[in-house]
């Protein structure tokens, strides 16, 4: 379905992120608890995931709509979910000016999908119809699973490197060669948070290139990414720790450019997306 290999992409991701954790586990008591160690990634995953549509819509402040409430909102959703042949998710807004939106929640069946009250300001009824086709097919793709892995893993090699350093890995008799240590608790954590960013780039890539499929219609969400780029410099959120860590859900980047390098930025380069996209309307791909 997709034309830039990103399926691929995030399966090669997610066995480096792998390889980090049970990395940890081999130099830590010579290799004895490498189980352990992916038993507690699998464990702090399902949690993450499971819980994933409270944690989002908490973090947002967000308030469940009906249709009268929000009549547009419901009908391009009702309208792309019936194309798509999928469930309709729960609709809620955010109360704050940041223009942005999200998709969250552990399944098609058990999803929700968020605008705050400044996107649906500031755009017109054709761009909102791309960025909700866009929110669903993060749904529909299971993103929030894929991203929900991604951050559960990396916040448990962070978790797992803090212990090894401070606890020197265990006793005299297991403890792994000092340097080895010291090297892979300082540079796991943030590999694993560069490869966590790296997953979420490739998943909005995706959920951009398959919701302006669903909506028939690139070139509007290409209008509403630019209008959204100049919306969140204006209006940017303050990267608490809760938004920071559901930030990859948005569609658009919500914080200042600067409070977040290149390499943990969580979405692709504007440009480059609405890049993506005018060729797709163009009818040629880029690769």
């Amino acid at each position: 379905m997709h034309n830039h290999f990103n399926g691929l992409k995030t399966a090669g991701l997610f066995g480096l992120i792998w390889v980090l954790l049970l990395g940890l586990g081999s130099i830590i008591g010579d290799g004895r608890y490498i189980y352990i160690f992916a038993l507690i990634g699998l464990a702090t995953t399902f949690y993450s995931y499971w819980n994933s549509d409270k944690l989002a819509i908490r973090a947002m402040r967000a308030y469940p709509v009906s249709e009268a409430q929000a009549p547009a909102m419901y009908r391009i959703v009702r309208e792309l979910s019936t194309a798509a042949g999928k469930p309709m998710p729960a609709l809620y807004v955010s109360p704050t000016q940041a223009p942005n939106a999200f998709a969250t929640g552990r399944n098609p069946n058990h999803a929700a999908v968020c605008c705050t009250e400044g996107i649906l300001g500031l755009l017109d009824e054709r761009e909102l119809r791309g960025v909700l086709g866009h929110e669903l097919m993060h749904v529909y793709n299971r993103d929030i699973l894929t991203g929900s892995i991604a951050g559960a893993l990396a916040g448990v090699i962070t978790s797992v490197a803090q212990m090894a350093l401070f606890f020197g890995g265990g006793n005299d008799e297991d403890r792994p060669n000092p340097l080895a240590l010291i090297g892979m608790s300082l540079l796991a954590p943030f590999a694993a948070m560069v490869i966590q960013m790296a997953i979420s780039r490739t998943r909005e890539y995706d959920a951009d290139e398959d919701g302006a499929k669903l909506t028939g219609d690139p070139l509007a969400l290409a209008s509403a990414l630019q209008k959204l780029e100049t919306g969140t410099r204006r209006a940017p959120l303050a990267p608490t720790p809760q938004l920071v860590n559901n930030s990859h859900m948005m569609i658009a980047n919500p914080f200042r450019a600067q409070d977040v390098s290149r390499f943990f930025a969580t979405h692709p380069p504007m440009a480059e997306r609405i890049a993506r996209l005018e060729a797709m309307a163009s009818g040629t791909q880029r690769h």
